[in-house]
């Protein structure tokens, strides 16, 4: 495996802040990540190596190494784009402590986070309406449904008309014409079991009404 298409040059930062980068022999892959790079020395030649990883696809981001001198995340980075003449450096982030290896303290980052007052604080309590989390309560709960199977039922109106409000979108005149259809808004008999036992307290009755509105005024200006 001496030919530089077949193997990497890998240098892996180890230790605490006062390491060392220690050189490993990797077998080059196709569509390998640097991740990947880093899980074979861990796995194949030195258990005792430290790395942090979750997801694998770029989205907790924990894998974020320094790579070649550049920040990156370490699973949505292909050797390939950053490989030099066969060689590749990997150490951890920087402007941090390091606890071991290439694992980062990332307390100061996140102590740094608080300070910036970086933290949601919602503007409305458990008891105000918020948006629906798509539980089925209110579907289980319709006469609606139970008589007509093709009723589209109280979430998906409700969600329907809130879209319908919503001036960012622009598929009305197909949502309305949608929701206008056998099975739709108008097939509801305003029994309101979706807005009693609604656990978010919200009140799909009300939005279908909105939608029985908004529909037949649509249907006389030749919008559907």
């Amino acid at each position: 495996m001496s030919d530089t298409r077949s193997e990497l040059t890998v240098s892996l930062w180890r230790g605490a802040q006062q390491g060392r980068y220690q050189t490993y022999k990797v077998p080059w892959r196709e569509n390998q990540t640097v991740l990947d790079v880093v899980t074979f020395v861990q796995r194949h030649l030195d258990p005792t190596l430290s790395y942090r990883f979750a997801c694998r696809v770029g989205m907790c981001g924990s894998c974020a190494m320094t790579v070649n001198g550049r920040p990156r995340w370490t699973c949505r980075t292909h050797v390939s784009s950053v490989v030099k003449d066969g060689r590749l450096e990997i150490g951890p982030l920087e402007n941090l402590p390091i606890i071991k290896d290439l694992a980062a303290d990332m307390r100061l980052f996140f102590d740094k986070w608080q300070r910036a007052k970086g933290a949601f604080v919602p503007s409305r309590t458990r008891n105000d309406e918020i948006e629906c989390i798509n539980c089925g309560i209110c579907y289980a709960a319709c006469d609606t449904v139970r008589w007509n199977s093709d009723y589209l039922g109280p979430a998906a109106l409700n969600r329907a008309w809130t879209l319908v409000n919503d001036v960012r979108d622009d598929a009305n005149a197909e949502r309305l014409q949608a929701v206008a259809a056998a099975g739709g808004c108008h097939a509801c008999h305003s029994h309101q079991s979706c807005q009693e036992l609604c656990p978010q307290r919200l009140n799909p009755t009300a939005s279908i009404a909105g939608l029985k509105r908004r529909t037949m005024w649509a249907y006389l200006k030749g919008e559907i």
